[in-house]
């Protein structure tokens, strides 16, 4: 099937001319006087891409773009342009995000070349949404991962919302990813190109929490030198993420409310309303509705928010996803300090597997940071893990006593001096690596130049040991 070519103009001779320079390349065309009659063509057959005016009654081309935008609406825009209004096309360029404009009269070869690119343009969006929606099938969706059935869940409400514009509420423990859901959604959306703005309610005082949302003029109040656009107005045409509603003061909730229900924002110390087109997404670590219970949630914002609930699950209960979940952190970290660590050890996944994680995937990803860290390239072993040798449960240690051979264990009988011990633990650890000191450093959790000091104190101590014992003799 051929592209298919929208075409605005009000002027119905250079309408005609257009579709016909544009029938010429090949591609299907349809018609529009004004922006008006083109919404309505869109929403009956959609374009590859869209050639419109700039000045037209009823609806024009900059209105046109605005409320493609607000739609979503990601079709390549070429805005047609006469003289005298050039900074105004590179200005909606620039803002309103249009493919790019054309000086009026066109030549057929320009408006070829840029047909060509456009229709390019729409078709890498589309193929990226299709690789995404794939991705998520096989356990990773934007920066998510997990092929447990909890999360193939989670995916599959993300996919369903997406599309839409609707208001979601993300509940989850801390540190289980609920931002990295909020931009998911975003990033699935229709409004994807769109800026994504997030604010932590809870880390905000009371004092400026009203001032971050919806802005203020210059002198609102005692430190406003400058006027300052809100977190909605920033998120304009995008997506705004209000991490722990629950934390958010009670009053400013009704505000919050007003302006979402309305779709308009003033300023503090403004006289007048805004009007912003911006999808609201909602997060937070307590149970939504022991928070309404509690009166830390307004009942009526919950309701609005709550159009869409994604709740996230602990990574204690899918742990089964903690090798996959290693495997990007790795990716990204060894990007990020430029090391090469290849893997994780059995030992070491053992070990995750044996937690419970207070902290969830953030302090799965603290973890894995501070081990690619120490060990810069190769496996991530044991020793390279905050406190895990020590830390290990004898459940955990027992199983891999028992399998080893008879000789490959210490019996210390009670009142055996600790230093004794420590030596004969060195041995006989050097013993089973067959004098690999580097693999048995390892396993002892040392480093290899303390290894060698030790080694070098046991030798010291025989030496004194045994020149003591020759002088006795003699």
């Amino acid at each position: 099937m051929p592209a298919h070519i929208l075409v605005v103009e009000d002027d119905a001779g250079q309408r005609s001319d257009l579709a016909e320079i544009v029938k010429s390349f090949g591609y299907q065309v349809t018609t529009a006087a004004d922006g008006r009659e083109a919404l309505s063509r869109l929403a009956s057959s959609p374009a590859s891409a869209i050639l419109t005016d700039l000045v037209m009654p009823r609806m024009d081309g900059v209105a046109l773009l605005k409320e493609l935008a607000a739609r979503g609406d990601l079709t390549p825009t070429v805005v047609l342009t006469g003289f005298g209004s050039i900074e105004q096309a590179i200005s909606v360029v620039h803002d309103l995000k249009a493919f790019w404009f054309l000086e009026k009269p066109v030549q057929p070869g320009v408006v070829r070349t840029l047909m060509e690119r456009a229709i390019q343009q729409n078709q890498l969006v589309r193929e990226t949404e299709r690789l995404n929606s794939q991705l998520s099938y096989q356990g990773i969706l934007g920066d998510l991962v997990g092929d447990s059935p909890r999360m193939k869940e989670v995916f599959s409400l993300i996919r369903q919302v997406a599309p839409t514009t609707a208001s979601v509420l993300i509940s989850g423990e801390s540190g289980t990813g609920k931002e990295l859901v909020a931009r998911a959604i975003h990033k699935l959306s229709a409004r994807s190109t769109g800026p994504f703005v997030a604010v932590n309610c809870a880390a905000l005082p009371e004092s400026l929490m009203e001032s971050e949302l919806f802005g203020h003029e210059k002198g609102a109040f005692t430190g406003a030198v400058e006027r300052r656009a809100g977190c909605f107005e920033q998120a304009q045409n995008g997506a705004l993420l209000l991490d722990e509603i629950g934390d958010m003061p009670i009053g400013t909730q009704a505000k919050l409310l007003r302006v979402i229900e309305e779709s308009k924002v003033r300023r503090l110390g403004g006289t007048a309303d805004i009007p912003i087109s911006v999808r609201v997404l909602a997060a937070t670590n307590r149970s939504p509705e022991q928070a309404v219970q509690k009166k830390l949630l307004r009942e009526d914002l919950y309701y609005r928010l709550n159009v869409f609930h994604i709740s996230l699950p602990p990574l204690r209960d899918r742990k089964q996803d903690i090798p996959s979940i290693a495997a990007a952190l790795l990716r990204d970290l060894n990007r990020k300090h430029g090391c090469r660590v290849t893997h994780l050890s059995p030992d070491v996944l053992a070990w995750f597997a044996a937690r419970s994680w207070p902290g969830n995937v953030r302090e799965l990803r603290n973890q894995i940071e501070r081990a690619v860290i120490m060990a810069a390239e190769g496996e991530i072993q044991l020793q390279h893990i905050p406190g895990a040798v020590r830390a290990l449960q004898p459940a955990v240690l027992q199983p891999a006593i028992a399998q080893g051979p008879q000789e490959d264990v210490l019996q210390v009988k009670v009142g055996t001096p600790l230093s004794d011990v420590e030596q004969a633990y060195v041995r006989l650890t050097l013993k089973h690596t067959k004098n690999n000191k580097t693999r048995a450093a390892e396993l002892l959790g040392l480093c290899l130049r303390t290894l060698h000091n030790k080694l070098r104190s046991y030798k010291s101590t025989e030496i004194r040991a045994a020149a003591a014992s020759q002088n006795g003799f003699d």
